[in-house]
């Protein structure tokens, strides 16, 4: 017996050692070590300088080193949720009632990105507008303000919300509308700058007490490298290499925002194998929830049929008239709030009725005219509407019937225009993550 113990502890003693041998000492992205794998050059780590000095080397302390600071993740800028990018097929689920015939199913993978939580609500709009009065002309800030009369409408008395939905304090966490395509742009441009501002106030030892940014360096280490990396920079942004600068806020393009809404990581069970598909952003066909405490309640803010916004007095169905805010209902199973309903929301795609034919099977995007010139449909002697200032919008809305919330629809609309029933919010690249 005891010979038997001697033997079981020598085997997992050899196990654990050939275990440890095995374990994996290459260098990576966030631990690429002390010296490069390519000239087998110390790298330096602040300054220009190397951080350690060998006992008996010769002193190189050069001043033009090759700088490798060190880098945890990718920061996770405000308001975002990740996304773990996969495989999954793209286009209309639902019967094709319009006809239209624009959006076949097909196969492709989307990389791993981030997406807003939530929509782009009025208060958000209104601290864009705060800062750009401040620090632009008045042209640009003109430029910049939603259109409000988009809620008015001469069958209709919606004159209260043209004069209050955006501005007034009880719609603060509405989504915004009247936002053309051009303008939800302008403020994703302004959004990464802010933010990146931000960042880097903090790497210089300047943010608030306690920040992220300052929680992970050791005491003044943090401004010693940020002050070299931004000492050539005239705007004193840090540079991409410092790890504090967080890519670009952007409209997602449409395979994203599809992916994101149907959020199949939730039908997954052993392995890669799902246990339906999606119709909408949730299990099912029904626009109610079929379980728990909540059941029965609606899942979405939509128009349920001609002229019921929202069931009757003391038993309303989906609680709201108009919009509704930007976290009342369920989220999917991404953490996404109001990927269908409430209000449609912008993608960055140039509308082609034929962009599931000639389309790239690993992020697909429709930038341009490219291999669908606008020339073909002859826009100009007005036989067709499609040029490339149309853009694809998804998601469907409060004043939208069920057909539109299935995250396969799409519709388009000029990219300077805006409606009461489009908003937007943003997305950003994951860099090197994929899980």
């Amino acid at each position: 017996m005891v010979k038997f113990s001697m033997k079981a502890a020598i085997w997992v003693l050899a196990a654990t050692v050939l275990f440890s041998a095995c374990k994996s000492k290459h260098p990576s992205s966030l631990n690429p070590g002390k010296k490069s794998t390519a000239t087998n050059s110390d790298f330096a780590s602040k300054n220009g300088k190397k951080s350690k000095k060998k006992k008996g080397a010769a002193d190189s302390q050069e001043s033009d080193g090759f700088v490798v600071l060190p880098y945890k993740s990718q920061v996770v800028g405000p308001n975002l949720v990740f996304i773990e990018g996969g495989r999954f097929t793209m286009g209309a689920l639902e019967e094709d009632v319009m006809s239209t015939h624009d959006n076949r199913e097909r196969t492709v993978s989307v990389q791993s990105f981030y997406m807003d939580e939530t929509e782009i609500a009025n208060l958000h709009y209104l601290e864009y507008l705060h800062y750009t009065q401040r620090d632009s002309s008045a042209e640009v800030y003109a430029k910049a303000l939603p259109d409000t009369t988009v809620w008015y409408d001469p069958l209709s008395f919606n004159d209260s919300y043209v004069t209050y939905y955006f501005r007034h304090p009880g719609f603060r966490m509405y989504p915004v509308v009247g936002i053309s395509w051009v303008q939800a742009n302008d403020y994703s441009t302004w959004r990464t700058n802010f933010v990146n501002s931000n960042l880097a106030k903090q790497a210089n030892g300047k943010g608030k007490k306690g920040s992220p940014m300052k929680r992970s360096k050791k005491k003044g280490q943090a401004a010693a490298e940020s002050e070299a990396l931004m000492a050539s920079s005239p705007s004193a942004r840090p540079a991409v290499e410092s790890g504090y600068v967080l890519p670009d806020y952007r409209l997602p393009t449409e395979a994203e925002w599809e992916y994101a809404s149907k959020a199949m990581i939730g039908t997954q069970y052993a392995d890669e194998n799902q246990s339906n598909q999606r119709i909408y952003p949730w299990d099912g066909s029904s626009m109610r929830n079929p379980r728990g405490k909540n059941k029965g309640q609606m899942l979405a803010n939509f128009k349920r049929a001609r002229g019921d916004y929202a069931g009757i007095a003391g038993k309303s169905n989906d609680g709201a008239i108009i919009t509704e805010e930007i976290y009342k209902y369920p989220p999917n199973d991404f953490g996404l709030y109001n990927m269908a309903g409430n209000v449609n929301e912008w993608v960055y795609d140039v509308y082609r009725p034929l962009s599931y034919m000639d389309f790239k099977d690993l992020n697909p995007l429709r930038r341009d005219g490219f291999l669908d010139d606008e020339k073909r449909y002859d826009a100009k002697n007005s036989n067709s509407v499609v040029n490339d200032k149309l853009r694809v919008y998804k998601g469907g809305s409060w004043n939208d019937v069920a057909y539109w919330l299935s995250p396969g629809t799409r519709r388009f609309l000029s990219q300077d225009s805006s409606t009461a029933t489009i908003g937007f919010r943003c997305a950003m690249i994951s860099t090197g993550r994929n899980k």
